[in-house]
């Protein structure tokens, strides 16, 4: 009954002074509104990088040529290296069991015309597993089988940006393009994959016959790189290490002071530190939103004290008639308690709101979850009610007589 009475004066009391309630409450809003958005952007984030990694294939080992380093936020080799051949592909696809498919890539920029019309785009010379191995799929027509590649046929596939850029729209199946000065039919169009993690367009690429790439539009016999599906994302660790080994025999590498000259990307590698990278970046602008949760904790606070000094007369009165010193003290923390509950259910309902809207009205990625929710409330409660426990005890403290003595 003592609490259920303490609760109705503490309501009464804050609802009487309504303009220094709202300001007490605006600071536990906005913090716990902005941990909120801010945790909900970074899980966008994290999940549009993890969704991009994962649309570049499942269970992806790529092996490059040479060695590669970062350079300006993108992954490039250092060098030519022209030790990687297509043979290199069909080794380790029938010596490493636990490779599932394996496709050479030779990829590189050169001019496309269709008429009056030319573009700039990347060529990529592979083979049939590509598609399978690197998570494509033709919207329109179809991917080159075995036989044109063998027969080193000139055929293309286009990506989407591609098929924009030369038809307009219009359907290009059929058609006739140059690749450098060598004609090329169009069996099929790409569905559309975006950019890549190095801000690359996806779709601006016209892939050929690996065969018909080297022989008539390259005109060398080794590769960039060799894109590898593994059976199992569990064995990726021992599928990277066998790779490795057969390539150093391949390239008689035996010897141990022979450095690698090929790179080996691991997509499990690349998840983990990425998940590590925007963690860390959702726990940095976490913590500096939870800044704003102890300002709101210091304004309530101040307003206690303030409450405090306004009210001594009635506490004193209290105390007189029988109240416990306990009884003011609880009377103060529930106070401070409703003023964070109140701050921290509309914080919510602000910040999930808040984080939908930037969901839908920018390109930002915004995802709310659970556990911030519960973290942003039972933060500002531990808030609100850390700093509401000192105003309750000098609340308490207070001799009666004095109490009733003031004006």
């Amino acid at each position: 009954m003592k609490i259920a009475r303490s609760i109705k004066i503490s309501r009464k009391q804050l609802l009487t002074h309504k303009l220094r309630t709202a300001l007490a409450l605006i600071g536990i809003i906005i913090g716990v509104s902005a941990v909120i958005v801010m945790v909900a952007i970074g899980n966008g984030a994290q999940n549009e990088v993890l969704g991009k990694i994962e649309a570049m294939g499942t269970n992806l080992i790529i092996v490059n040529a040479g060695q590669v380093q970062k350079s300006a936020g993108r992954m490039q080799v250092r060098g030519t290296v022209t030790t990687l051949r297509p043979e290199d592909a069909e080794a380790l696809q029938h010596a490493v069991p636990l490779i599932q498919s394996a496709a050479p890539v030779q990829s590189e920029k050169v001019q496309v015309k269709f008429g009056n019309l030319s573009s700039n785009t990347a060529i990529v010379g592979t083979s049939v597993e590509f598609p399978g191995v690197r998570n494509f799929q033709t919207a329109k027509g179809y991917f080159f089988s075995e036989e044109e590649n063998r027969a080193s046929r000139r055929v293309a596939v286009l990506g989407q940006t591609v098929a924009d850029n030369l038809f307009s729209g219009a359907n290009p199946i059929g058609e006739t393009i140059r690749i450098g000065r060598i004609p090329f039919q169009i069996i099929g169009v790409m569905e559309s994959k975006g950019v890549d993690l190095n801000g690359v367009d996806q779709d601006d690429q016209i892939f050929i016959p690996i065969k018909t790439a080297l022989r008539r539009v390259f005109n060398q016999d080794y590769i960039n790189s060799i894109s590898i599906q593994v059976i199992s994302l569990g064995k990726m660790s021992e599928a990277e290490q066998q790779i490795r080994e057969v390539l150093r025999e391949r390239h008689r590498l035996n010897r141990r002071d022979k450095p690698d000259d090929f790179t080996i990307q691991n997509q499990t590698e690349l998840l983990e530190t990425q998940r590590e990278t925007t963690g860390t970046f959702t726990a940095l602008i976490t913590s500096i939103a939870s800044i704003s949760l102890l300002v709101g904790g210091i304004g309530i606070l101040a307003i206690m004290l303030i409450a405090i000094r306004e009210r001594t007369n009635e506490i004193g009165l209290r105390m007189a008639v029988g109240a416990s010193r306990k009884d003011i003290s609880v009377q103060f923390v529930i106070e401070s308690g409703i003023l964070s509950i109140g701050g921290g259910i509309i914080g919510i309902f602000i910040g999930i709101i808040g984080s939908l809207i930037i969901a839908i009205g920018t390109e930002w990625a915004a995802s709310v979850s659970l556990p911030s929710i519960l973290y942003s409330f039972g933060f500002s409660l531990l808030i609100g009610l850390f700093f509401g426990v000192y105003p309750a005890r000098k609340a308490a403290r207070l001799d009666p007589i004095v109490a009733l003595r003031s004006e």
